[in-house]
């Protein structure tokens, strides 16, 4: 092993990331509602609230300032941000709007745990200490609260001396609604001039930024808002309308005179033939104290925005044909909030049990005794579902892309057999994992059960014309198990069964040419290929498929067909293990390898018992023989698990390099490599690495699970990249939330709300764990002790949200897995 039992078992230290961190950037937003990120010298970047990808976005002039003095009578004025980090190359240097000349804090330090973040500003020449702190609630099993545009900001900042000290902090925000995009020079540009407006509202004040001579129904028609509860104050709703610098001269020289703000920008000189009236709108608001000796104040700033419309069409590489389609839809939203004041204020009036809730959340999460890496990706990687990757409509259908471009969505549709691998919606939004359930069956199935693997017309267009996915498709019905399982919501279960149950006997006439169980026609899968001949992968979700076939038929009354699915999972789980087992893991049964482009033939997949893992999350027991099912995948492990990347030879995309570890997606221990093998082989995905640990711990393999997860977290340190964007096909991308597997197989949580139980067999720190834990019905901690004379454990739930009445809890030790 690379890291010892220490290293493993004892990791709790939380990551802080220094200014220098330029890939640390922490997410802002709801869920479906966009995002604005903390980078780790504090300041906001990558705006993408516009409703699509953003990354780099910069909102000119939109920064935080303080002012500050003491009884020597010497003013001094800082951004809030560290200093910009090197190299300084630019065609034109830092714009104007960026500010980058204004003088900023010496260092910074950000940390994090969701949904909070927090950014220590230093600098000697003041004596101050200064911490920003950020949220968005969330709060689990609560969309509307969790689906907020908008965040907290909070400066806390402390008077080190004997003195009292004058301290203001003023907020800057230019009004993008109407936004048009960028120009040459990075400068974002505005359809219409913006509106900046005073606003009041029982205690809340603050800027509303619109566009009143904006089409309703465009695009970037919206709302910002800027506002705050604390009392004294002062506002400069609109900078000065000048050319060239003269907004930023003016905000400026008038913020560091005083501190304070001068409600009219007035600009008395002789007009320059280069002065122009831009249609950007720029706001700033100010609060005003005084801090004394060594006492600490806090201020506080609410931001929102509120962008209603969608193209009613993805907007991705797939179909950017469709870009321009007139007709519009709504976010979810919008149903709650009718703009960003709205939005503001239900945050404000609602702080105290909005901040409590994310409060409990962060409690319940980063308490536990689970290793600090793994909680970490756990906690980091939640940001995905709270990204530009996922999105929902007003008519409630939950949608999600893999990932995202820079600028713009990647690979549309809810694709089947990427959200194969997620769990994390599943476990904390149960409500929002039924509405992809009923896309896929409802919408994307016809009546002969072919599901296509990307969900188009759940806009009206054309379905997907491409082979159905079988890895994707017969998935879908495992995730439907275990959704219900969790929900214990028959109605949920009997509103899509039938269309279900033809997505699974389509596998029969479509997937298996000779009727032995064993699918072994062209089967497309998540490689963006297909796999000729009998193979594991995806024959292990078939016959997970067919387990939660059998028991949801059971349910529904449907003996037949129970029997059927049960019988086809044994003789056709006989047939594979026969066929495929070599005596280590299970290969591709194919007679010439090279045959077909992109096989992998005696090679050892990472994927191999992605169905098993899925059965194991899902609570459906083995599906292969116990012991074939753990050599296999310790054969993973073994062969596929590399200390360093140095002398990996990778043509393909490079995910992780150098003295770098990682998990590849396949090897070829004993040689027998295709001339083309599958196009992604030599690459290192986090969400199979994910996937991997979490069946290594589920079969016992500890320390060789959590050696990948350590080992994928060193990869993520903020100077290398971005802890809060694991990337695969595109940002955010949603295969990562396979970390929340993590948290099951550590647990040994299993749920069975139709039975109305839940229990848990912890695989670590048996003698004293807790952990957060999740049905759709609550949440909370669940804490377990073990005496180590007598061996007894006893256990209890907090419940933090909702209600476990009339669900039997136990430790566990009954609903261990039983082998085939």
């Amino acid at each position: 092993m690379i890291y010892s039992k220490e290293e493993l078992f004892t990791d709790n230290q939380q990551r802080t990331y220094p200014a220098s961190a330029d890939a640390c950037k922490f997410l802002l937003g709801g869920i479906g509602t966009g995002n604005v990120s903390v980078g780790s010298r504090g300041q906001l970047c990558d705006w993408e609230i516009f409703n699509t990808q953003g990354k780099g976005n910069i909102l000119p002039y939109t920064f935080f300032s303080l002012w500050t003095r003491g009884d020597d009578g010497k003013p001094a004025t800082r951004v809030l941000e560290a200093e910009l980090n090197k190299p300084y190359e630019r065609s034109h240097g830092y714009l104007s709007a960026e500010v980058g000349g204004l003088p900023r804090f010496s260092s910074a330090r950000l940390k994090a745990e969701y949904p909070f973040v927090s950014v220590e500003l230093e600098d000697e020449a003041l004596p101050l200490s200064v911490t920003m702190e950020a949220f968005t609630p969330f709060i689990p099993l609560n969309y509307k609260d969790s689906g907020l545009p908008a965040a907290v900001l909070r400066y806390r900042v402390k008077n080190e001396t004997g003195n009292a000290r004058e301290v203001s902090i003023a907020a800057s925000l230019a009004n993008a609604a109407g936004f048009g995009g960028y120009n040459l020079f990075g400068d974002i540009w505005v359809k219409k001039p913006g509106l900046n407006t005073k606003k009041q509202e029982n205690g809340l004040k603050g800027i509303y930024f619109t566009c009143p001579e904006l089409d309703e129904n465009d695009l970037s028609y919206g709302s910002m808002a800027l506002a705050t509860p604390d009392t004294e104050i002062s506002m400069k709703p609109t900078w000065l309308l000048g050319g060239w610098f003269d907004c930023i001269h003016n905000f400026w020289d008038d913020f560091a005179q005083d501190g304070r703000l001068e409600e009219k920008a007035e600009n008395k000189a002789v007009p320059s033939k280069f002065d122009h009236v831009p249609n950007l709108r720029i706001g700033s608001l100010a609060i005003h104290k005084t801090i004394e000796p060594h006492a600490e104040e806090t201020f506080t700033f609410i931001l929102a925005w509120h962008f209603p419309n969608r193209p009613k069409t993805w907007m991705g590489h797939i179909c950017p044909a469709d870009n321009n389609k007139p007709e519009r839809v709504k976010n979810y939203y919008t149903l709650y909030w009718e703009n960003a004041w709205e939005a503001a204020y239900y945050l404000y009036s609602g702080l105290d049990r909005l901040e409590k809730g994310s409060l409990d959340f962060r409690r319940a999460l980063f308490t536990s005794t689970l290793p600090g890496y793994v909680i970490e990706a756990l906690a980091d990687n939640i940001t995905v579902i709270r990204s530009t990757t996922c999105f929902r409509l007003s008519t409630g259908e939950f949608l999600a892309w893999e990932g995202g471009f820079n600028r713009r969505g990647c690979c549309e549709g809810n694709c089947t057999h990427v959200w194969n691998y997620a769990q994390t919606l599943a476990f904390l939004f149960p409500e929002l994992e039924q509405s992809m359930r009923k896309t896929e069956f409802l919408v994307e199935t016809d009546d002969d059960g072919n599901m296509a693997f990307r969900a188009m017309q759940v806009f009206g267009d054309p379905k997907w014309d491409m082979l159905p996915a079988a890895d994707g498709q017969l998935g879908s019905v495992i995730r439907l198990y275990r959704d219900w399982k969790f929900s214990g919501d028959d109605s949920f279960l009997k509103l899509v069964w039938k269309k279900a149950q033809k997505a699974l006997e389509f596998a029969f006439g479509y997937w298996d040419s000779d009727g032995d169980s064993v699918l072994d026609s062209r089967q497309h899968n998540t490689y963006d290929i297909e796999f000729y001949g009998p193979n594991s992968l995806t024959n292990s979700i078939f016959f997970a498929a067919l387990k939660a076939g059998a028991r949801m038929a059971e349910h529904m009354g449907d003996h037949a067909a129970a029997e059927r699915y049960r019988k086809a999972l044994k003789k056709g789980a006989d047939s594979l293990d026969k066929l495929l087992w070599n005596g280590e893991y299970y290969a591709q049964s194919i007679e010439d390898v090279n045959q077909y482009k992109y096989q992998y033939g005696n090679g050892c997949l990472s994927d191999q018992l992605l169905g098993q893992q899925l059965a194991h999350v899902s609570g459906l027991g083995y599906i292969l023989p116990c012991d074939h099912v753990k050599s296999a995948i310790l054969s993973v492990f073994r062969y596929n698990f590399r200390n360093s990347m140095r002398k990996h030879d990778n043509v393909q995309r490079t995910y992780a390099l150098n003295d770098e570890k990682g998990l590849l997606l396949c090897s070829w221990p004993y040689g027998g490599r295709p001339k083309l093998p599958f196009i992604y082989c030599d690459e290192v995905w986090t969400g199979v690495e994910y996937q991997v640990a979490s069946h290594l711990i589920f079969e016992g393999f500890i320390e060789e699970g959590l050696t990948i997860v350590k080992a994928l977290r060193e990869r993520f340190t903020g100077e290398n990249r971005n802890p809060f964007n694991e990337i695969e096909c595109g940002n955010h991308y949603a295969r990562s939330l396979a970390s929340w597997a993590l948290l099951v197989a550590l647990s040994g949580y299993r749920f069975d709300l139709p039975n109305k139980r839940i229990s848990f067999a912890p695989a670590i720190n048996a003698e004293n764990f807790s952990c957060f834990f999740s049905t759709g019905k609550a949440w909370g901690i669940y804490r377990q002790k073990k005496d180590s004379e007598n061996g007894t454990v006893s256990h209890e739930i907090e419940v933090l949200y909702g209600s476990l009445e009339g669900i039997e809890v136990n430790s566990g030790l009954e609903d261990k897995q039983t082998a085939k």
